[in-house]
């Protein structure tokens, strides 16, 4: 997700459509994860960048070759299942009797359908797009099949923990849906959490993932004030997880090295009746970053991550 436009990158289409200051900071969560990530401060893998600010954001070319798709291939993508149909867990796990929404950011599709994604839906405080294609790397991988494989991922274990998962889409549906519809889909199904999976576009040198939170909004239809808590708890350990995982680094550009955010301008947060929070898992312009988000082995520790995150949560 970029965070050139309303709530995502403005629509433009993707060289392989088909394919798919918060005070809590993170090393309060866990101080041995945030060891390890001081450790790797100071003895490597340094910036590779400027860390310019977040106007410096932009899309993707359109003529990006596809070259470093080759190892975002369909062969490392699990299998489809039913979209937008509530899935049983494994049995006794811990999860057992919990409901879990995952909304993998964007659709394929989206694309096709500019009319579509482009008309404008009310999201409390303001009226904007119903969605966008999404951002993509240099190469051409876009983010709608990046989420698409970390959701489906994220899946295979939250069931195996017990939970009943339900997906916003799972590609197949042509596009969308739109963000007022994929917060309406985890409040209908009286989700104990919702986790968003996203990249972001930033510029390149601006490395690392974030977890956005949803800040206190009151107005038309968006009252987030009920879940403002319970989604800062999910949120922090959710990065918490996910720092441990995959070994971070947290966001050397947003959240002040807390890999935590607050935002009131996305409706798939400010229309959330549930716990709720978005997650950026890397930047796909930074080299060192689309290194991991293009591997099958590294996008399985980020699911491995959201899910300890989520798990923790949940049994409290």
């Amino acid at each position: 997700m970029s965070y050139v436009g309303p709530d995502f990158e403005p629509p433009r289409p993707p060289r392989h459509p088909l394919r798919g200051p918060l005070t809590v900071a993170v090393a309060a969560l866990v101080p041995g994860a945030l060891a390890g990530w001081l450790v790797w401060q100071a003895v490597g893998d340094p910036d590779d960048g400027d860390g310019s600010a977040a106007a410096a954001r932009t899309s993707a070319p359109a003529s990006a070759s596809a070259s470093a798709s080759a190892s975002a291939s369909s062969s490392e993508l699990p299998g489809p299942s039913d979209d937008g149909k509530e899935q049983g867990g494994g049995g006794s796990g811990p999860l057992k009797g919990k409901v879990v929404v995952i909304d993998p950011g964007h659709n394929p599709g989206n694309f096709r359908h500019p009319s579509d994604i482009n008309r404008k839906v009310d999201i409390g405080t303001n009226w904007k797009e119903c969605d966008t294609t999404g951002t993509a790397s240099n190469a051409g991988y876009t983010e709608a099949e990046f989420t698409l494989d970390v959701s489906r991922r994220l899946r295979t274990i939250l069931k195996e923990e017990g939970a009943t998962v339900k997906f916003t889409q799972d590609g197949d549906r042509p596009w969308g849906p739109c963000v007022d519809e994929r917060a309406e889909i985890g409040n209908k199904a009286g989700a104990d959490a919702v986790v968003s999976i996203h990249a972001d576009g930033s510029a390149p040198g601006n490395r690392g993932f974030h977890v956005i939170l949803p800040g206190s909004v009151h107005s038309g239809a968006a009252d987030t004030r009920p879940i403002v808590a319970s989604s800062r708890e999910l949120g922090e350990r959710v990065a918490g997880g996910f720092l441990r995982t995959t070994g971070g680094p947290p966001s050397n550009y947003i959240g002040d090295g807390t890999g935590l955010d607050v935002r009131k301008d996305l409706g798939g947060l400010n229309l959330s009746t549930v716990p709720k929070v978005f997650i950026e898992c890397g930047n796909m312009r930074d080299t060192k970053d689309v290194s991991q988000l293009t591997s099958g082995a590294w996008r399985q520790k980020a699911a491995e991550g959201i899910s300890e995150g989520i798990v923790s949560f949940l049994r409290g």
